[in-house]
């Protein structure tokens, strides 16, 4: 069932994401005169198509991994002499460059619509302050110590944990100060420290916690919310709302403590002293086994915490009027574009793993999690993804827009094309390595399955 849910979200997600994409290339291709012969969301055979006044064909194809726009081109074939002057290659550089750039300027145009709608709708945020400090790590050189609100970064305002992620990864492998304005007991001001060459872990990021940050969480009592009725929780009489106080005659400080004893059991004979209507139970339960990627084997009893509450102190509601959400959604959509940027430099410059590089099956995943998680992380997923695309069709790379750009930038400075010899060349070798990239990130996410 599951994954079903995630092909339909990720189905839900690239036809959204493509439609608007081709849509913008079809757009200022329709304007400048070009006829467009086919519009189509999808690769392969199509599933369904229909054909507009124009002579266009709009088709839904089989494949949702991309989508594409197909114009009238004299290198892919003759054209009649009275539909010459409708054709793409017909058209001078600046007209083609302005063609290439319009899809990626739609994914930024959505990014913006987007991120304004969330602005203007508002978000609850959880504060960010830090509950503990790593010894020995950047956060404990820098001053920061638990207890803190953390305001801005460098001099980004920030309102969540997700800012501050953002801001620590472009920071990854500096030498220079970080600068961090900061309260805590009705005192502002501000902290910093040098970075000196600050690095993240390869394989699995965290820059907040590579820095040395735990962010403050409320204590997490031993409560069940649900019991799974396939579970061993369930067989042995266990109810959502028990709380459990101890473990074989042992007290239970909090949920992740007991969720560390299970694990530590599998198949071995317990007793849950669990709390019920004000009257203890003492509840026998065997955990099952299960075996992780690593071999592990662990313990679980399939049954979930008991939903949490933020003090409402703690929690910041941030919304802006429909003016002032306009340079937000701007602010927030480069600072999408700059985060995707620096990954791709420290990707390059090997302070990123390649193996961050993800594939379809990672953004099913994703997609299916934002989705049940509510509009605003979908749609601010989207825009993510939105503002990704963008910057990946307009890197010069052949095959992509931003290959098209430049030769078309080199046409109009050269006054002639580039020679077909030379295209082709370019072509081959854009064509190798997004092959190349699309197989490993599909590697990456079958190991990461």
């Amino acid at each position: 069932m599951q994954i079903i849910q995630s092909v339909l979200a990720l189905a839900l997600t690239l036809g959204i994401l493509v439609t608007l994409h081709e849509y913008g290339h079809f757009w200022v291709a329709r304007r400048f005169g070009v006829k467009v012969l086919r519009f189509s969301v999808g690769f392969g055979k199509p599933l369904y198509s229909w054909y507009d006044r124009h002579g266009t064909e709009f088709a839904i194809a089989a494949i949702p991994l991309g989508g594409y726009v197909k114009m009238l081109d004299e290198r892919e074939g003759p054209v009649p002499d009275e539909l010459k002057d409708q054709a793409f290659t017909s058209k001078p550089p600046y007209q083609r460059i302005a063609i290439a750039a319009a899809g990626p300027v739609a994914n930024f145009m959505f990014a913006i619509l987007a991120y304004w709608l969330i602005s203007v709708v508002g978000v609850t945020t959880v504060a960010p302050i830090v509950g503990a400090v790593a010894p020995e790590s950047v956060a404990e050189r820098v001053g920061l110590q638990e207890g803190m609100e953390i305001h801005s970064v460098d001099g980004h305002r920030v309102t969540s944990w997700r800012d501050i992620n953002m801001r620590l990864l472009e920071r990854a492998g500096e030498q220079g100060q970080v600068i961090l304005d900061v309260s805590r007991d009705d005192s502002r001001g501000v902290v910093s420290g040098a970075l000196n060459g600050w690095t993240l872990s390869k394989d699995t990021p965290n820059p907040l916690a590579e820095f040395g940050i735990t962010p403050w969480r409320p204590d997490v009592p031993a409560i069940l919310g649900q019991v799974n009725t396939d579970g061993r929780a369930m067989a042995a009489g266990l109810q959502p709302g028990d709380r459990v106080l101890a473990l074989d005659g042992e007290p239970v400080a909090d949920w992740f403590a007991l969720v560390d004893h299970i694990r530590n059991a599998p198949e071995q004979a317990l007793v849950l002293t669990v709390e019920r209507d004000g009257q203890p139970l003492d509840i026998p339960v065997t955990p099952a086994s299960r075996t992780l990627d690593d071999g592990q084997v662990i313990g679980f009893v399939g049954a979930g915490v008991e939903a949490i509450s933020w003090p409402d102190e703690l929690l910041r509601e941030v919304r802006y009027g429909p003016l002032a959400a306009i340079p937000n959604a701007v602010h927030e959509t480069w600072a999408d574009t700059r985060l995707t940027l620096v990954a791709i430099k420290k990707m390059v410059t090997g302070l990123l793993s390649p193996t961050n590089l993800s594939g379809p099956i990672t953004i099913a995943r994703v997609a299916e999690a934002s989705v049940s998680s509510g509009f605003e992380d979908f749609v601010r997923f989207l825009a993510y993804l939105s503002v990704s695309l963008g910057v990946l069709n307009l890197l010069p790379v052949p095959v992509l827009d931003g290959g098209h750009i430049v030769y078309y930038t080199i046409e109009a400075i050269r006054r002639k094309p580039l020679s077909e010899r030379v295209q082709e060349f370019g072509l081959r070798i854009g064509m190798a390595l997004i092959l190349t990239l699309m197989v490993f990130a599909l590697y990456n996410d079958l190991m990461r399955l």
